[in-house]
C-alpha cells in the first residue's frame, strides 16, 4: 500500500469513526424509544460548546471538563428529553407525528439557545480530547459498539430493550419497566452524541448551525442499519469515510468537474439521499401530521387585524422597513408548508431547497447565465424561476407516494441536504451572481407593495388548493389515506400534485427574498432554515394560512436585533409542547378559556325546557341512533324489503355486475395467506365470510379492494380483470368499501364527508349526498357537525354513506357492526337488506354470526386460507360457529 493510499486511509477511518459514533447513538435511541432523534446533532453540538466554555474560557483541566460534559450533562440532557418531552407524548397516545415534531422542536431550540449564549460565529479553539491520530477515534467507536452489543446481546436489560422494541405494549405487562429502559437509551444516545461533538470539533467548524447539521448528514448509516443493527451501522460508517477520503486524490476536468468534486466531498449526503430511497419502510410507523381534531375557523376580526399589521410597514422607514421586507417573501414560503403539510398531510422537511432554487434561477435568469436562456426583467425571471422549479417538486412527491412516516421525513430532509451541499455552495452555480430588484421597484417602500401583491396572489393559490372538491380530497387524504383511496381519491396524484404546488410557492417566494435582499445568500436557504420553517408552521396551525404569515413575522421580527437565536429558540420551546396544543396556540388559548368558564351550567325548569323546544325544535333534535329511511319498508313479492316507505332510496348506480376471483393466492413474507380461492359475490345478494381468526379472510378482503397484489390468479369485476388495479380505481368502477377500524375524516363535517365519496365515485348525482345521508339519517342537525368527537354509531353510518354516496354496484363491509349496539346492528341489517333488495351485490365479512344468520344469503367459512364450506346460512353456521370457538 503506497503512502498517500496508507494516509489516507488512516484519515478515512477518522471520519468513518466520528460517523460510527453518531450511527450507534442513533440507533440505540430508536431501539429503546422508536424515536428518530432528529436532535442528535443539536446535542452535540451544545456538549461541544460547554467543554469549550470549561476549558477555554473557564480554564478547568480538559479531564474536568470533559468529565462533566460527558458523564453528566450529556446523559442529563437525554434523560431530561425523555423525562418531559417524549415521555408525556407516549403517556398521551404516541403520535409519532406529535413526536416527530417535538424531535425537531429540540433540534431548533437547542440551535437557538446556543446562538443566543455562544453567538453565530464559528470557533476554531476546542480543546482536543483525542488525538488527531485516526486509531484513537476508531477504537473509541469499537469499544463502544462492542459494549453496547454485548450488553444488549448478553444482559438482563438488553432483554428488557429487545422485548420493549418487539412489543412495548406487551412488556409491560410482563413487568418491564418500559420508561425506564427508554430512559436509559436517551441517556446513551445523548452521550453518544456529545462524545461525537466533543471529538469533532477541534477538526470541524463549530458554529451553532453548521456542525449539527453535519452531524445529521451521517445518520445514513443508521437508516443503512434499518436504524436495528449497529455492526452494519459501524461498517457502513467506516466504508463510506475511507472512500470519501480516498475520492480526494481524484482531480476531474470538463464541464461536469465541479460536480464530480462536490460528490467525492459529500459522500455522506449521498449516501443519506441513497439510504432514503432505499430503505422505505424504515420508521414505518404512520408519522404524518394529522389533524385529530376538527380545524376552528379563522375570526374574521383576524384577518382583519393582519392586513393591518401588513401594511403598517408602508409607513416605516430605514431599516425597518428593510427588514419588514422579508416579511411577505417568508409568508409565501410558509404557505407552501401549509398546502403540503397542513392541507395535504405530507412531511416535508425541505422546503428551504426549493426556495433557495426559485431564488437562484431568478438571479441566474435576470444575470442571463442560465444556460440556453437570454437575459430577462427581473419580474419575468421571477415567473420562469417558479415554473422551472415546480416540477422539480417531483423529487419529494415521487418518493411520497410509497413513503410515509419517517420514510418520508428522511427523503424530503435528504433532498433538502443535497440540494444545499451540491448547489447552494458551489462556486461553480453562485460565483459573482447578484440579483437586482424590478424596474419602478427599487426601493424598500414600492417593493414592499410588489410583495404584498405577490403574497396575495399566494394567499389565493392557497385558498383554492384548500377549497371546493380538490380541498376535500387533500384533507381526506391527510386524515386518512387509506380511507381516502377506498373513497376513490387518486392519492399518488394528489400527492405530486401537493409537492409541485408546494415547490412552486416555495420559489416565488423564494426568489421574493433574494431580490428583497438584492443578493443569492445560501445561508438564507440551509437545511436548518427549513427544519425551523417546518416546526413554526406545524405549531403556530398548519393548516391555517393566517397562522404561517404570523409565523413569517415572528421569525423575521425576533431575529431583527443583534443577536439573532430568539425566534429559534421561541419556536423549539413551542414546538417542544407540541403534544400539549396540537391545533395550534390559539386552540390552545381557545381550550384554557373554555376550561377557565364556570363548570356549573344554567339549568332550565321544566317549563323553560318546553317553551325552547317549541321555539327552537333544531337545537333539541340529536343524532338518531336508527336511521329514519329504514324503520318502514314495503315489501316485495318474495319477502324481501326494498326502498324505505318515506322515499329515501339508496344513490342510483349503473347496472349491477358480479365480483369474482379465480384461484387466487396470496403471500405474506413467504407465508400463504390465501390458497386457490374462487368465490362468487353476485348481484342483489349478500354474501358472507366468516371463520376463525387467522383464516385469511381480512387478506381476501384486502385483494378484492385492491390494498394487496395476490401472487397469483384473478380478481374480475364483470368481464374485466382488475386484479392489478389500486383501490381508488375499483372504487371509481363502482367498488365500496368500509372499514373493520372506523375510516372517517375528521377535519371534514358529515356531509363533507359523504361528499368525498360523491365526488369521486362511478356516477356523479347531485343528488346522491343527499339521499345518502337522508337513507342513514343523517339529514338533520348532524350534517354540519365536524365528524371529529361523533359516537362510533353515527360515524359508522358517515362511513356507510360515504361508501354509497359514489352509486357503487359491488359494497364490501369489513367487520360493520363492530362497535355497534343492538339497535344499531338491527337499523344496519333493514339498509343492508334493502341496498341488496335494489340490485347490489355485498360482500360482509363479520364475526357475528347471528347477525350473518340474519342478514346473508350465501356463508363461506374460510380456514387456513381456504373456503372449506360454502351455502345457505342455517347449513353452514354451525360449522362456522364450532371453528371460531377456540379463536
Amino acid at each position: 500500500m503506497s503512502s498517500l493510499t496508507y494516509d489516507l486511509t488512516l484519515a478515512g477511518l477518522s471520519i468513518g469513526g466520528a460517523a460510527a459514533l453518531t450511527g450507534i447513538g442513533l440507533v440505540v435511541t430508536y431501539r429503546a424509544t422508536g424515536v428518530l432523534n432528529f436532535a442528535h446533532g443539536a446535542i452535540a453540538m451544545v456538549c461541544a460548546y460547554v467543554l469549550r466554555q470549561c476549558v477555554v474560557e473557564w480554564g478547568w483541566p480538559l479531564w474536568a471538563g470533559a468529565t462533566v460534559t460527558l458523564l453528566v450533562l450529556a446523559p442529563a440532557v437525554g434523560m431530561a428529553l425523555e423525562r418531559f418531552v417524549f415521555r408525556p407524548l407516549s403517556v398521551l397516545g404516541g403520535d409519532p407525528a406529535q413526536t416527530l415534531v417535538a424531535s425537531i422542536g429540540v433540534f431548533v431550540l437547542l440551535v437557538g439557545g446556543a446562538a443566543l449564549l455562544w453567538g453565530q460565529g464559528a470557533r476554531d479553539d476546542a480543546p482536543e480530547l483525542v488525538s488527531a491520530d485516526p486509531w484513537g477515534q476508531l477504537a473509541v467507536a469499537l469499544l463502544l459498539a462492542a459494549g453496547v452489543g454485548a450488553v444488549i446481546r448478553w444482559t438482563r436489560f438488553g432483554r428488557e430493550l429487545r422485548a420493549v422494541v418487539d412489543d412495548r405494549q406487551l412488556a409491560v405487562l410482563g413487568g418491564i419497566d418500559a420508561d425506564r429502559v427508554s430512559a436509559a437509551g436517551w441517556a446513551f444516545g445523548s452521550f453518544t452524541a456529545g462524545l461525537t461533538g466533543v471529538l469533532l470539533a477541534p477538526y470541524v467548524r463549530l458554529d451553532p448551525y453548521g456542525m449539527p447539521l453535519l452531524v445529521m448528514e451521517v445518520v445514513a448509516v443508521a437508516v443503512a442499519a434499518r436504524m436495528r443493527s449497529l455492526p452494519v451501522a459501524v461498517l457502513t460508517a467506516l466504508t463510506i469515510g475511507v472512500v470519501q477520503s480516498q475520492l480526494t486524490r481524484l482531480h476531474p476536468s470538463g464541464w461536469g468537474a465541479p460536480l464530480l468534486q462536490a460528490v467525492s466531498t459529500n459522500l455522506f449526503v449521498v449516501a443519506l439521499l441513497i439510504a432514503a430511497l432505499a430503505f422505505p419502510r424504515v420508521g414505518g410507523r404512520d408519522a404524518l401530521p394529522r389533524t385529530a381534531t376538527a380545524r376552528v375557523p379563522t375570526p374574521p376580526g383576524a384577518w382583519i387585524v393582519a392586513v393591518v399589521l401588513f401594511l403598517l410597514p408602508l409607513g416605516f422607514a430605514g431599516s425597518d422597513l428593510h427588514t419588514s421586507v422579508q416579511v411577505p417573501a417568508l409568508g409565501v414560503v410558509l404557505l407552501s408548508l401549509v398546502v403540503v403539510t397542513g392541507r395535504g398531510g405530507q412531511i416535508s422537511l425541505g422546503q428551504a431547497a426549493y426556495a433557495g432554487l426559485g431564488a437562484l434561477f431568478t438571479a441566474l435568469l435576470a444575470a442571463g447565465r442560465f444556460p440556453g436562456l437570454p437575459q430577462l426583467p427581473e419580474l419575468a425571471a421571477l415567473a420562469l424561476a417558479v415554473v422551472l422549479v415546480a416540477p422539480l417538486g417531483l423529487l419529494t412527491g415521487w418518493p411520497a407516494i410509497s413513503r410515509r412516516g419517517l420514510a418520508l421525513a428522511l427523503v424530503t430532509f435528504a433532498v433538502g441536504v443535497g440540494v444545499s451541499r451540491f448547489v447552494f455552495v458551489q462556486p461553480y452555480a453562485i460565483s459573482g451572481l447578484s440579483l437586482g430588484r424590478p424596474a419602478g421597484f427599487e426601493g424598500d417602500r414600492a417593493y414592499y407593495v410588489l410583495e404584498l401583491g405577490l403574497l396575495a396572489v399566494a394567499l389565493l393559490t392557497a385558498w383554492q388548493l384548500r377549497r371546493g372538491r380538490t380541498g376535500r380530497a387533500l384533507a381526506a387524504m391527510r386524515d386518512h389515506e387509506s380511507g381516502a383511496s377506498a373513497a376513490g381519491v387518486q392519492v399518488p396524484a394528489l400527492k405530486l400534485l401537493a409537492f409541485v404546488s408546494g415547490a412552486a410557492l416555495a420559489a416565488l417566494g423564494g426568489g421574493m427574498l433574494g431580490m428583497g435582499l438584492r443578493a443569492f445568500d445560501p445561508a438564507a436557504f440551509d437545511p436548518v432554515r427549513g427544519l425551523l420553517w417546518f416546526a413554526a408552521v406545524v405549531v403556530l396551525g398548519a393548516d391555517s394560512t393566517l397562522g404561517a404569515l404570523a409565523a413569517a413575522a415572528l421569525l423575521v421580527g425576533l431575529d431583527a436585533g443583534a443577536r439573532g437565536g430568539v425566534a429559534a429558540a421561541l419556536i423549539g420551546v413551542l414546538a417542544v409542547l407540541v403534544g400539549r396544543f396540537p391545533g395550534g396556540p390559539y386552540e390552545a388559548l381557545r381550550a384554557a378559556t373554555g376550561r377557565l368558564r364556570p363548570g356549573r351550567g344554567t339549568k332550565l325548569t321544566a317549563l323553560g325546557a318546553q317553551a325552547r323546544r317549541r321555539l327552537h325544535p333544531a337545537a333539541e333534535a340529536e343524532p338518531r341512533p336508527v336511521p329514519a329511511g329504514v324503520t318502514a319498508s314495503t315489501a316485495r313479492p318474495d319477502g324481501r324489503p326494498t326502498a324505505s316507505a318515506d322515499g329515501a332510496r339508496p344513490p342510483h348506480g349503473p347496472p349491477a355486475a358480479a365480483l369474482t376471483t379465480h384461484r387466487l393466492q396470496a403471500r405474506y413474507d413467504g407465508f400463504t395467506a390465501l390458497d386457490d380461492i374462487t368465490l362468487t359475490v353476485p348481484p342483489g345478494r349478500v354474501t358472507a365470510i366468516v371463520g376463525p381468526n387467522g383464516a385469511g379472510k381480512s387478506t381476501l378482503f384486502h385483494c378484492l379492494a385492491g390494498t394487496h397484489r395476490p401472487a397469483r390468479g384473478q380478481v374480475r369485476f364483470g368481464p374485466r380483470d382488475i386484479t392489478r388495479l389500486p383501490a381508488h380505481t375499483r372504487t371509481r368502477l363502482g367498488i365500496a368499501r368500509t372499514f373493520q377500524q372506523l375510516a372517517v375524516f375528521p377535519s371534514l363535517t358529515v356531509a363533507e364527508n359523504v361528499r368525498v365519496g360523491a365526488e369521486q365515485g362511478p356516477v356523479r348525482d347531485p343528488s346522491a349526498v343527499e339521499r345518502a345521508l337522508r337513507l342513514l339519517g343523517l339529514d338533520g342537525p348532524v350534517r354540519a357537525l365536524p365528524a371529529a368527537g361523533l359516537p362510533t354509531g353515527t360515524l359508522r353510518r358517515v362511513e356507510l354513506a360515504r361508501a354509497l354516496a359514489g352509486g357503487p354496484r359491488v359494497l364490501l363491509l369489513d367487520e360493520p357492526a363492530a362497535g355497534l349496539d343492538t339497535a344499531e346492528v338491527a337499523a344496519l341489517t333493514r339498509v343492508l337488506k334493502a341496498l341488496a333488495a335494489d340490485g347490489m351485490a355485498l360482500l360482509v365479512v363479520e364475526h357475528d354470526l347471528d347477525l350473518v344468520a340474519d342478514l346473508a344469503d350465501t356463508v363461506h367459512v374460510m380456514a387456513a386460507g381456504r373456503i372449506v364450506a360454502s351455502g345457505p346460512p342455517d347449513r353452514v353456521l354451525d360449522s362456522a360457529g364450532a371453528q371460531e370457538a377456540p379463536a
